[in-house]
């Protein structure tokens, strides 16, 4: 809901400009750049459900503080910065103790279903909440409409509470230096010959997909005449396409193999060129279209990529792992909101946005020359890292031996 809520206070109750707006972006997502590798070397020491917990109360209370400061007439944009870094913050927690704490929860050989079934939450999601907020803000308007999204994640939190989980963290005698540790997991995904192009791919993509979102939702409030019930309506069809992607994920997998699944949702960026081009009467089936196109693939890539990840990783390494990929991943995001404000300010809306989605469009060549592509099952992602796992066992054996 605050994916639509949030931008609104600043667009309409604020009055925000384009760079304003594309700030608010960066917010967000500057947390990730700050905390994310000590939070991955952290999160392998402690008990990850509880992080996740105090991560969801600390944001619904994060949220509420919209809706109350508006009611009394102080809500300000540096408030909106404020809420976006914070509630950013504890989304890196919790963003990295949820990829990591999944291993401890279903069976190695479930982890491809699992996270399909997790983008099938995460899509319905996304399917029922744009819509939602739209109607809230155009009845009550994009604060108050906040409110709702904050007591979503007490309703998170409470279903947390009922996980039963046995977590493994690292016993305290086995743990060096933060930075020592850090610099492992950075280190394991640079030469870990999956994680390494899926990395790649990841970071470009959202460079582009960031410059080109930057813009979106001002191009069809202010370009477009879109009102927040309309976007709300766009973005809630567009994301059926991907809840039923997502649905689709292990069937998928099954039939055509984890690499083919895979490079479609890497291609999957040429839909976003539909964007750009929106105009008159077409302007919302052409929006509807691309975002649905390329919504359904980019799910089924995440659902895919994260269990081969999850798969390959040693358990020790999993959380700086997980970090190590969402920094490296998602840090090209705030350079990319910060340029598409820039580009929007002087280039205008609609080339920003052609400029966003031709560069996602050709993200894709760096997986079709990757080894990503051949893989078929998982025991061929094994495979394929089997050397660079069976070289760190061997490490760890040589340090146990020699501190013992």
């Amino acid at each position: 809901m605050s994916l639509l809520a949030l931008p609104f206070v600043a667009i309409v109750t604020l009055r925000a400009t384009t760079f304003e707006v594309a700030a608010l972006g960066i917010a967000e997502l500057v947390p990730l750049l700050l905390f994310g590798l000590p939070a991955g070397a952290w999160l392998d020491r402690v008990h990850r459900r509880p992080v996740m917990i105090v991560g969801d109360v600390g944001r619904a209370v994060a949220l509420a503080s919209i809706p109350c400061a508006y009611a009394v007439g102080a809500l300000t944009i540096w408030q909106l910065y404020g809420v976006g870094f914070l509630t950013g913050t504890l989304t890196v927690l919790f963003d990295v103790a949820s990829v990591s704490i999944l291993p401890s929860i279903v069976a190695r050989e479930d982890l491809p279903g699992a996270n399909a079934a997790l983008q099938v939450s995460g899509q319905s999601a996304q399917v029922a909440g744009p819509g939602v907020a739209g109607l809230l803000v155009g009845v009550f308007g994009a604060p108050y409409a906040i409110a709702a999204d904050a007591a979503s994640y007490l309703g998170s939190a409470a279903f947390l509470a009922r996980i039963g989980v046995e977590e493994r963290v690292v016993p305290k005698e086995q743990r060096r230096a933060m930075s020592t540790e850090i610099r492992e997991g950075l280190a394991y995904v640079w030469r870990h010959p999956i994680l390494r192009p899926i990395v790649a791919f990841t970071s470009t993509a959202n460079l582009f997909n960031s410059i080109l979102f930057a813009v979106a939702l001002l191009f069809a409030v202010r370009q477009l005449g879109l009102s927040a019930r309309q976007v709300g309506l766009v973005f809630m069809l567009s994301n059926v396409g991907s809840l039923l992607g997502a649905a689709a994920t292990p069937k998928l997998q099954r039939r055509f193999g984890l690499g083919r699944v895979m490079l479609v949702g890497a291609f999957s960026g040429w839909a976003l060129l539909l964007l750009p081009f929106a105009a008159g009467a077409w302007r919302i089936p052409m929006l509807v279209a691309g975002l649905l196109i390329w919504g359904t693939a980019a799910v089924i890539f995440n659902a895919t990529s994260a269990a081969i990840g999850q798969a390959t990783t040693p358990a020790r390494l999993m959380s700086r792992v997980a970090a190590t990929r969402r920094l490296l991943a998602w840090g090209a995001m705030p350079a990319g909101t910060l340029v598409g404000g820039l580009l929007g300010t002087y280039l205008g809306l609609r080339t920003t946005m052609f400029i966003g989605a031709s560069g996602r469009a050709v993200a894709g060549l760096i997986v079709l020359t990757s080894p990503l592509r051949s893989i078929r099952t998982m025991e061929d992602a094994d495979a394929i890292a089997a050397p660079l796992n069976e070289s760190l066992i061997a490490r760890d054996l040589t340090l146990t031996v020699s501190e013992g």
